[in-house]
This record gives structure tokens, C-alpha cells and sequence, in this order.
């Protein structure tokens, strides 16, 4: 047969009769696939016929439901197509490979280049409430430290005029309540007026003693005034003098030589000193950022993707962040998708929760994010090279179930697919091939040529 390539005798097109075709089916609406294995699974290239089950098809509906798929021409007869070969030598001759067709986890995802940061809500940058002189620092840049640890200690003279007024409110209102109560202890013999303008002399030390006290609340100094009522002058003096640091700092400082100005700079949170922009004896204020510290278990991925993209994102999802040089690969979850277009770009910033608990990802580190769309743990999948278009359709080549046999003819059948998800080698298939069914795969260009050959013979 000239036209076919195989002996004439043997030409399953030119004589029917050598391989019936069966009964036309119609195409499959539902499925988008004309001869669909779903709806006829008859037709599958398998030693028995197989069932079809509510899973199965619950999972062609979830990828359709998923988002628009690749349609093929209802019209179009190319699935009553069959390429023939003589023998199987022939077969080998001209490259041909085969794969079966199985299960296999599918991903659909968005790509996006993204940085990890440090979360925001886990970092401190720390300043003293005062200008003053740093008069030590404690931590270096990489030391671990935990919330309320003294990390410097700035000579403040706010701290020591605070400190003063407090002591000085708090002795003026024992001096007031003593003599509030002498007077009240002797009715009569005092004039009424003195001992309302002892009263309020009383409230207004007392005002005073509170005004004193918020002072020091403000520089980060708290003091319970209440709790101090039984100490003397000296020890009230003693007290405020190192007040706000820890005793195991206190042990290692001279009352004797040490100055009652230190304002203790503590860390705010647990973490690492990611810097340290200050040095012993610097002048500071307020304003100045001593040091940063930053929990590094938790961390931010800022990823960008495409405005088009991010039609598809929603909270929750998953993201698989991948490194740049180091191959390492990340899980975390949508947790915030911006409301606003970049300007510049066109793209939308998205962040990702990440878990860090060993360490091992660094802030700063720019790689790719692949977020999860959908995911399917048991989709039909192909090599992607099985799969060929022919301008109006997608076809697979499948070969016959009874290829093998000594007499068979070496016959693969033209098979209408539905595309699903395509994940570098592998294509997912929504519908047109069932698992065990055995596809060609490379060398399947020699079969589509000799398609489009006998396409043109016709025209």
C-alpha cells in the first residue's frame, strides 16, 4: 500500500475488515474529547475492559472546574485515524519509544521572583529615651538575646534629675503626711484652716510623688512607690541608683564610682542583634537606632507576581520558595496580598509566612516562589513529548493492546486529549487516555508526519 506504507494485504485502512473499527461514539460535551474513555471505556487500549470510577471522574470535573482547558474541534475526525507499521522492526527502525500512561501528584502554580525579608512584626530597633552617652555596650552583632535583656547602658542626665525628683517627691510626702496627722491627732488646738491647708498640701505631694513616678515610667524605669513606703532615705537613694537593671549587672558595678544616669537599652523581643550602629562613648538621642534585633524563626517571602496572576491568589495557599544558589527549598502560605498595582512593574506584592526554625534561610535572599494554585495527587499524566497539535485538536498515539501478539497488526490509534496542567516533562490529561494504556513518546513526530502525509493525500 503506497499510500499507507505497509503491504497492501495487511493495510488495516485499505481493509477494515483486518481490525474492525466498532461503532462511532459521539463526542463527549462534558469532556471536551471525541472517543472519551470516561463515558467508553470500552475503547481503551487494555487487555480488559476497565471501570470507571466516581473518583475518576470527580477528578476530570475538579480540573475543568479548575479553569478554562485547551478545547479540540468537535468536527474533526483525525481520532478515526490509525497508523500502521509492518512489523515491529520497523517500529524500532524509525525511533520509536513508548511509555504507559499513569497516576502521578500534578501541580498548577504561579511562578514569582521574590526576597525573603525579616518579618516586621519580630523586629526591634531599639534607641534610648534620653540623649545621653553610651557608657557600654553589652552584645554584638550575631548574639542571641532574650526579651528584657539589658543589651547597653547610656549615661542620661534626664535619668538622674528623674530619679532625684522621684526621691524628692517621695520624702516631701512622708514630711506632708506626718503633719497631716498631727494635726488631725489634736482637735481644737489647731485652727481649722491649718489643717485644711495641711490636707492639701498632703494631695499635693502626693500629685508630685505620681508625677515623679510616671517620669521614670516613661524612660522605661517603672517603680512602685506603694512598695517603697517602709525603705529610708538611704535605701530609697540605693534603690533608684541602679533601678531598671537586672541584679546580675548590678553585682558588677561600683555604687561608689558609678554614676545614677544609666538608662538601660533592652531588647524587646527574643532573637539575634542582626546591628549594632553605636560604640561606647558616642552621643545619642532618641532618634538614633542603636541597635536592631530580629527574630529569625520567623520570616517574610515578598514575592511579585504578574497582575494577571494574582487574579488567582488568595490567602492561605501554599508556597514553595526555592533559593538562588543554594538549591534549598522553603514552605510557608499566602498571608497578605497587596490592594495596589505597582506603578513601575505591573506587578503585586504578595508575602508569605515562612518557618525558620533552624536558620538556615537568610533574610535578604532572593529566589523563585512557585504558589500553589491546585493540586491533584493522583492525575493521569504522559510525557510531555506524547503530546502533539494538530491545529485544531490535541492527539496522543496509542498503541494497540494486542500489539505484541505474532499476527497483530503494529497499529497506534490517533487519541483526542484534554490537557490539564503541564509540569515541564510531564502533561496532565483531563480526558482521553486511561492509566495502563501504552502512549509513544519520542520518536512520536514520525507518527504525526505520517498523519499529516495521509492528510494531504486526501486533500
Amino acid at each position: 500500500c503506497a499510500e499507507h506504507g505497509v503491504p497492501e494485504s495487511q493495510c488495516v485502512e485499505c481493509n477494515p475488515h483486518l481490525l474492525p473499527r466498532g461503532k462511532e461514539r459521539p463526542f463527549c460535551k462534558k469532556h471536551g474529547v471525541a472517543e472519551c474513555p470516561l463515558e467508553y471505556p470500552e475503547i481503551a487500549q487494555l487487555a480488559q475492559t476497565p471501570t470507571i470510577s466516581a473518583a475518576d471522574r470527580a477528578r476530570a470535573e475538579r480540573a475543568l472546574a479548575f479553569r478554562a482547558r485547551p478545547e479540540n474541534n468537535s468536527k474533526c475526525k483525525l481520532h478515526h485515524r490509525r497508523i500502521q507499521f509492518a512489523s515491529l522492526e520497523a517500529v524500532e527502525k524509525a525511533g520509536i519509544e513508548i511509555q504507559p500512561v499513569w497516576e502521578a501528584p500534578i501541580v498548577e502554580s504561579v511562578s514569582a521572583y521574590g526576597e525573603v525579608t525579616y518579618d516586621q512584626t519580630r523586629v526591634a530597633r531599639l534607641s534610648s529615651r534620653a540623649p545621653g552617652t553610651v557608657w557600654k555596650v553589652t552584645k554584638q552583632v550575631g548574639d542571641r538575646v532574650t526579651r528584657g535583656e539589658v543589651l547597653a547602658l547610656v549615661d542620661a542626665a534626664e535619668v538622674g534629675k528623674a530619679k532625684t525628683g522621684f526621691l524628692q517627691a517621695i520624702v516631701l510626702l512622708r514630711l506632708r503626711s506626718k503633719t497631716y496627722e498631727q494635726y488631725r491627732q489634736l482637735p481644737g488646738a489647731i485652727a481649722e484652716q491649718r489643717v485644711r491647708e495641711a490636707e492639701t498640701a498632703l494631695q499635693e505631694a502626693q500629685i508630685r510623688l505620681l508625677s515623679a513616678q510616671q517620669a521614670l515610667n516613661n524612660l522605661g524605669l517603672p517603680v512602685d512607690a506603694d512598695a517603697l513606703k517602709e525603705y529610708s532615705e538611704k535605701q530609697l537613694a540605693a534603690h533608684l541608683q541602679f533601678l531598671g537593671l537586672p541584679a546580675s549587672l548590678r553585682q558588677t558595678l561600683d555604687p561608689q564610682t558609678t554614676t545614677a544616669n544609666l538608662l538601660p537599652v533592652v531588647a524587646a523581643l527574643d532573637g539575634i542583634v542582626v546591628n549594632r550602629e553605636v560604640v561606647a562613648g558616642e552621643v545619642v538621642d532618641p532618634s538614633k537606632v542603636l541597635l536592631v534585633v530580629a527574630d529569625v524563626r520567623h520570616l517574610w517571602l515578598m514575592l511579585h507576581p504578574r497582575q494577571e496572576d494574582a487574579q488567582k491568589l488568595a490567602p492561605g495557599q501554599t508556597v514553595h520558595f526555592r533559593a538562588d544558589g543554594t538549591g534549598q527549598t522553603i514552605q510557608g502560605s499566602i498571608s497578605w496580598i497587596s490592594t495596589a498595582v505597582d506603578e513601575k512593574t505591573r506587578t503585586v506584592k504578595v508575602r508569605v509566612d515562612l518557618e525558620n526554625p533552624e536558620g538556615g534561610l537568610r533574610a535578604s535572599t532572593f529566589g523563585q516562589g512557585q504558589i500553589v494554585l491546585r493540586e491533584e495527587k493522583n492525575a493521569i499524566v504522559v510525557p510531555s513529548e506524547a503530546v502533539h497539535w494538530e491545529g485544531c485538536c490535541h492527539v496522543v498515539f496509542v498503541r494497540a493492546a494486542n500489539f505484541l501478539a505474532q499476527d497483530a497488526p503494529k497499529v497506534f490509534y490517533v487519541r483526542k486529549v484534554r490537557l490539564g496542567a503541564v509540569a515541564g516533562e510531564r502533561t496532565e490529561i483531563v480526558a482521553g487516555v486511561l492509566p495502563g494504556e501504552i502512549v509513544a513518546t519520542k520518536g512520536s513526530g514520525t507518527l504525526r508526519a505520517e498523519l499529516l502525509k495521509n492528510n494531504l493525500g486526501e486533500g
